[in-house]
Order: structure tokens, then sequence, then C-alpha cells
């Protein structure tokens, strides 16, 4: 381990920071108990700070003592005092079968089942039998006599989760992200804002932000979606970035419905959802239930205003049926130009890609193949307008352990930056990008970020790809990768081939047997041929069975 983790209290020291952040920065969005515990847990002895932190930190909110052991720490029982006189963790919880069965091992449980267990019995039909003779809780103490152990639940996880959704702006980032820092696995950019930038501006916020993804844990722990929707808000969040996440969760539970066959459930959860997708999805259950004049109706008018190239592909498809079923004469267009097609017939790798076989095959001395998918494109992108990425915009960065910015994923990202990202693509018509792409490669590396993939991605290949591509396609890649970053980031070919002494590359999409394009591959190839860049379509059958 390096220097920073040699202090064995250094997760106690990242969760103190926490603390500070969110008093300084978020001091007015906290009630008087929360403040309170801000305040109070320094006052407990430093024992008792480390055993509260280990908790907060594991999964769940039970504990047995004797998982509980740290060197740092001490005794556990005599750490715990101070943490139960302030309320934070409870002694001997009530515990349900199931609760119980999380706590014990199976021998541990054989112990305790008595005249309703066998030692054949696995752990679950063990469960299922106690749940048939002990439908009350009982302290731990009481299930367990004899045993030389005790148990806590900590009752401060919710305001954990709180204290952490406010650093962090987001519910996926945990407290992990210290420690890969201190260890210098994961580097961040460090981004100046001030003490005002922070992810929530009112309480509310929060506790909406709170509720929806307890909405969403449920919802994919199999609860029923009729209940799961009763608790979900039936009118929008004025709050752009919450509707967001209402709309996607809405989506998910409407999805689910088709798939059990309530489609009228999902017809209304559709129709009334404004989240990208969900318009489509209305169309096709519309269709499903033999409505097909609502459902051209309703196509008609995405087709003349598409909410992203994905809704028109799929249009272009949904219309020609609808058409045939309302007996309406049908108008294809005709795609006259087409990819470059490679078919390939090749002996069947051992621990290799498809992939992998192709570069392998294609690959020449003064044209070699890299394997490189979505990264290489993104990862200039992310190279050439690192700075605009970075930019401290207001409410776009607020803690150390950014990789990119918090509305990366929202319709007016590039808008918000649009001034500031056509100054940057402009170098792209003067030669100036590849120093600026070459300096921000050398000064940034190893740094995370959201578009360049360092692990895939080393100098020799960037000074290739300099030399090959020309800037006009750099330009209209990385355009149209701005235009809707989290769609467009995806889809690019799997290989790229370049010549060198030639100055000329070709992109190449490889499809394995029985394997078809993607809607997001079809859409960049389309998008390539428009702008004349240099795509091949490699079509691979084995040649022999595989070894």
């Amino acid at each position: 381990m390096r220097q920073a983790l040699e202090n064995p209290f250094y997760y106690l020291d990242n969760f103190r920071q926490v603390l500070a952040w969110v008093g300084e920065r978020h001091g007015d969005l906290l009630h008087d108990h929360e403040r309170a515990f801000l305040d109070r847990f320094h006052q407990v002895p430093q024992a008792s700070q480390a055993l509260l932190v280990r908790m907060v930190m594991r999964k769940g909110t039970l504990f047995r003592a004797s998982k509980l052991r740290y060197t740092e720490i001490g005794c556990t029982m005599q750490a715990s005092v101070a943490l139960i006189e302030h309320g934070w963790v409870e002694t001997n919880p009530m515990l349900d079968v199931a609760q119980l069965f999380g706590l014990l091992k199976k021998d541990e449980l054989l112990r305790v089942c008595g005249n309703v267990a066998t030692n054949g019995q696995r752990k679950a039909d063990l469960l299922q039998a106690m749940l048939a003779e002990h439908s009350q809780p009982k302290p731990f103490a009481s299930w367990c006599e004899g045993f030389d152990d005790a148990a806590f639940a900590l009752t401060i996880g919710d305001l954990c989760d709180r204290l952490r959704l406010m650093f962090f702006g987001n519910i996926h980032q945990d407290w992990s992200e210290f420690v890969l820092a201190d260890l210098g696995i994961f580097r961040y950019e460090r981004v100046a804002f001030s003490p005002a930038s922070r992810a929530f501006h009112e309480r509310a916020d929060v506790d909406a932000y709170l509720h929806l993804h307890r909405c969403r844990e449920r919802f994919e722990a199999g609860d029923a979606a009729e209940a799961v929707l009763q608790d979900i808000p039936s009118t929008a969040y004025a709050n752009e970035w919450l509707e967001n996440r209402r709309g996607k969760l809405l989506l998910s539970i409407a999805r689910q419905c088709e798939r059990n066959g309530d489609l009228p459930l999902a017809l209304r959860l559709h129709a009334a959802n404004h989240y990208p997708g969900a318009r489509e999805r209305a169309i096709r259950v519309l269709e499903r239930c033999g409505q097909p004049e609502a459902a051209m109706r309703l196509a008609l008018t995405a087709q003349a205003a598409p909410e992203s190239e994905h809704e028109a592909q799929q249009l272009q498809r949904i219309l020609p049926r609808l058409m045939r079923t309302l007996g309406e004469p049908i108008t294809r267009g005709v795609n006259l130009t087409q990819p470059e097609r490679i078919d390939l017939t090749l002996p069947r790798p051992e621990g290799m890609s498809v992939e992998q076989a192709v570069r392998e095959h294609l690959t020449r001395s003064d044209a070699p193949v890299y394997y490189v998918e979505n990264a290489l494109i993104n990862s200039l992108l992310g190279l050439l307008c690192w700075d605009v990425i970075f930019a401290p915009l207001p409410g776009a960065f607020f803690h150390p352990f950014h990789a990119g910015p918090a509305d990366l994923a929202r319709p007016d990202f590039h808008a918000r930056r649009a001034g500031l990202f056509d100054e940057c693509l402009s170098r792209l018509g003067t030669g100036e990008y590849r120093d600026c792409i070459r300096r921000v490669f050398r000064e940034k590396f190893g740094l995370q970020s959201h578009f360049v993939s360092w692990g895939l991605f080393d100098e020799a290949l960037l000074e290739l790809a300099l030399a090959c591509i020309p800037a006009e396609h750099l330009h209209a890649f990385f355009q149209r990768i701005l235009q809707d970053v989290p769609n467009h980031r995806s889809g690019l070919p799997d290989l790229v081939q370049l010549w060198p002494g030639e100055q000329r590359y070709r992109l190449i999409e490889v499809k394995g047997p029985g394997d078809r394009l993607q809607d997001n591959q079809k859409r960049w190839i389309d998008f390539a041929l428009r702008h004349q860049v240099p795509i091949a379509v490699c079509y691979v059958q084995w040649s022999e069975a595989a070894p």
C-alpha cells in the first residue's frame, strides 16, 4: 500500500472529510438532528468513531460483534458504548427469521432451529421451516442463547446515505472512491469550484432523489409494479434532473408491464411519460392493443419531429408496418450506398475473440490494425476538448471525484458550452489540434475521464491516428458525439486500420457467425457513408470447430 494508507484510520479521516464538506456546503439543507450528528460525531472517542464508520461502509445494517474486529479499534464492545448512548447503534436488536438467517452460518442455525432442523437440510429449507414455526421477531440474544456473541443494528444508515448523496451528487459513488484515490488507483482532474458549488440547492430535491432511489430498489427487488407506482409522484418534478430520473424509472416499469402482458397499464405510463423512448414504446403498445389508427397518428407526430436518431430509425420500421395494416400505399426509401464488405473464413481461434482474430488476420507491417471499438474517437475528443469538458461551470463539479461534469448526460450539456466547444473544434481547421492533443495526453495521462480510455489508448496509436485520420473527419465525429453524448459515444466500429505511409485509414465493424448489426452501429455506418468516412463490415465464418 502507498503511504497514504499507512494511517490505520484512513477511512475515518475520509468520513470526517465528508462530514466537514457537507456541513460547510449543505448545512442549510440539514435538519437539527442531522446537524447535531455532525457536531457530536467528533465528541465521541476515536475508537467509537472508527467502529461506526466501519459499519457505515459495510453492506447492510445488521452486524455481529465477532465480525467487527479491527486492530486499530480494539475492543468492539467498549467502542460500541458511546454509539449506543447516542442512539446511532442499537444493541441486541429485534430480528425476524430472515434477518437471523442473514447473520448466522448453517451450523449455528442448526443449533438455533432445534427440533425443526435436520443436518441434511439446506439453509433455504431451514429458512422455510423456521418461518413456519416462528412468525414473530425476537431479540438476537433470545434467538442465540448460549452464543458468545452480540449483535448491533446501525440506526443512521439513511442519514449516511443522505450525506453521501449530498457529497457526491449521486447514489452510485460510495466511500471506496476515497480509498481508490488514496492508493493512486484512480486520479482525478482538479477542478476549481467555489464553496457554493453543490449538487443540491433544496432539501426537497434530496428527499425526492432518495425517494426515487428507494422506489427503484423496490422495483428491481421484484415488488409489484402497481405497489411501486403508488409511491412514485404522478406529476412531473419542476427540477429537470429529478424529472429525468422519474421518467427513466417509469419507462422501466412500463417495459416490465409490457413483458407481463399488462398492456393497458404500460400504455398509460408510456403516454404520460416524456422520457426518451417512451413515445416509441407507446406506438408499439398501441399496435399490440389493436389500435393501428392511434398508433399511426402518434407515429406521424413523432416522424415530424423525432426526439433522436434512434427514434427516427425505429419509425422507419414501424410506419411501413402500420401502413400495411391500414391498407395504405408504402413508399420506401432506398439506400444506394453500402459500406465495403469483407468476407473472411478463418480457423476458430482458442482464447481469442472474433474481433481479435480479424485484427490478427488483417494487420500488415505497413497497415497495422487496432482493436479500439469506442475508445479511439472518444479519446481524441476527450483530449482535444479536455479543458471544455472540465470547465468549472455552475453545477458541473462539486466534489474531488469527478471523471466528467455532472450534467454530461443532460440535453443541454453541449448548449451550455457551445461557444467553448466551437472555439476548441476550430483548431481542427488550423492543424493546431495535433499539438494540443499531444500536450493534453502528456499532462493528463491517467486522470479519470468519461471520454479517454487510457488502458486501450497509447502514444503509438495516438501518433498513427493523428497522421492518418483527416481533421474534417474528426470534426464530423466530434460534432455527432456532442449532439447526444449518452447515445452517440457507443456503436463505433470495432477495429481501425491505419496506413501511415499513405496517411489514410479504415474503420471495420466485425460480425461473427450469426451476429447482426445493432441499431446504433447502423446509425454510425450511415453517418460514415454520408461523410465519406472509409468504413467496412467484416463478416466472419469459422472454417473448423473449436479445438
